[in-house]
């Protein structure tokens, strides 16, 4: 009795105080995020490598690591990227780290953790987020990663570690650099703490692109005793 009034009371809400679309303000129930249409045209990734998330020719095989990841294995395990960076996820992502819209993180947040929870969370130790330098986290007033990191970590009951790592120095943004002068930004930029000695864990980026701070981050994290990395992001470029 009780849990059919309360779906009373949900479909009353809903239709007294509908939402809103967030790409194209179509009316939808209040707790979804997009309409029908909008949510089948996200551009999901589907085959992809299982190292480093780039898009690949699926084949009807066991997929392989793509011909980068097998000349120069990064120093992480694996990536799980949710969706392809274009349109109109980028749109959201850039209102999430450009625009304040902070709401969007906690959007993405959940969206990613309902990815990863159908891959295999087991094993994972640690959130850990992508930091920003201090400077840097001054002008913005938040870091995106972190902010994506929250819900995510609370969906899956996983520790949030935005203790551990820091940026040691002010990098250039990497969007522009040709790809030697990405892996040049990023050299030696990352500290990390023996705190993460002997666990497994998943760094949160909002997007990757070549891999480059990634993959230096995972590096140091290593360095630092981690005994495994896998790299977590809403979109892969």
């Amino acid at each position: 009795m009780t849990t059919m009034l309360h779906e009373s009371v949900k479909s009353i809400q809903q239709w007294l105080f509908p939402g809103s679309c967030l790409l194209c303000a179509a009316r939808v129930p209040t707790d979804t995020d997009f309409c029908a249409d909008c949510d089948a045209a996200l551009p999901r990734l589907t085959a992809t490598c299982p190292r480093c998330a780039a898009p690949m020719v699926e084949d009807g095989t066991s997929v392989q690591p793509c011909g980068q990841c097998q000349q120069r294995a990064p120093a992480f395990a694996r990536t799980l990227a949710m969706f392809q960076y274009a349109p109109p996820i980028d749109r959201l992502v850039q209102g999430l780290k450009y625009y304040r819209k902070l709401e969007l993180a906690r959007l993405l947040g959940r969206r990613l953790a309902a990815f990863v929870e159908g891959h295999a969370v087991a094993n994972v130790d640690r959130i850990v987020p992508v930091p920003l330098h201090s400077t840097r986290l001054r002008e913005r007033g938040y870091n995106q990663s972190l902010e994506i990191a929250r819900p995510l970590a609370r969906r899956l009951g996983i520790p949030l570690d935005y203790e551990s790592v820091r940026r040691e120095r002010a990098t250039e943004p990497q969007t522009g650099l040709p790809h030697k002068a990405r892996q040049r930004n990023v050299r030696g930029a990352f500290s990390a703490s023996d705190a993460l000695a002997g666990l497994r864990v998943a760094l949160v980026d909002d997007v990757m692109t070549t891999g480059h701070t990634v993959n230096t981050l995972a590096r140091c994290v290593r360095q630092a005793g981690a005994k495994a990395v896998e790299i977590w992001v809403v979109a892969r470029a």
